[in-house]
């Protein structure tokens, strides 16, 4: 699974990611085995960073990028490269923000797939990084494997 951390000041070293060391304990302790990287606040460098994950990791979460600051750049990168969004996924995120801080409304995160992988976008902060990470966290182990395969729900043999 791959942590990705959408953040200017990370990726020039005068800030510390906090939410990406955070996911990553929290990610271990399901039993993941977590990969990270940083990249600026840029489109083509998330959406990239994404199209190369979804090639080797089940599970992609973003942390940053979800605001409404110019820079905040990762949900429209995501939607460039989602084959489809699981909107019930980012309501729960926000929804679970929104019983602490009116603000969590302002997050614009999103939620889909591209390809077998589910990508997860998260606020920048620690804290929120972890609400919303718990918000679909229940859910997480069931949408993988419904990724994986096979996909026999409801298949109804040809002819039949």
């Amino acid at each position: 699974m791959l942590v990705i951390t959408a953040s200017d000041g990370v990726a020039h070293g005068v800030r510390v990611d906090g939410s990406g060391a955070r996911l990553e304990e929290r990610l271990a302790g399901l039993g993941f085995t977590v990969e990270r990287m940083v990249v600026r606040d840029d489109r083509e460098a998330i959406e990239a960073a994404i199209v190369d994950g979804a090639a080797r990791h089940p599970l992609i979460v973003t942390t940053g990028g979800t605001g409404l600051t110019p820079r905040d750049v990762t949900p429209q990168a995501t939607r460039a490269v989602l084959d489809y969004e699981v909107p019930g996924l980012a309501e729960a995120m926000r929804a679970a923000g929104r019983a602490v801080t009116p603000l969590a409304d302002l997050s614009r995160g999103v939620v889909g797939v591209r390809g077998r992988s589910l990508v997860v976008n998260l606020p920048g902060s620690p804290k929120g990084a972890m609400e919303s990470f718990d918000a679909v966290a229940p859910v997480l182990d069931h949408a993988l494997e419904t990724l994986a395969g096979p996909y026999d729900h409801g298949i109804i043999p040809q002819g039949g």
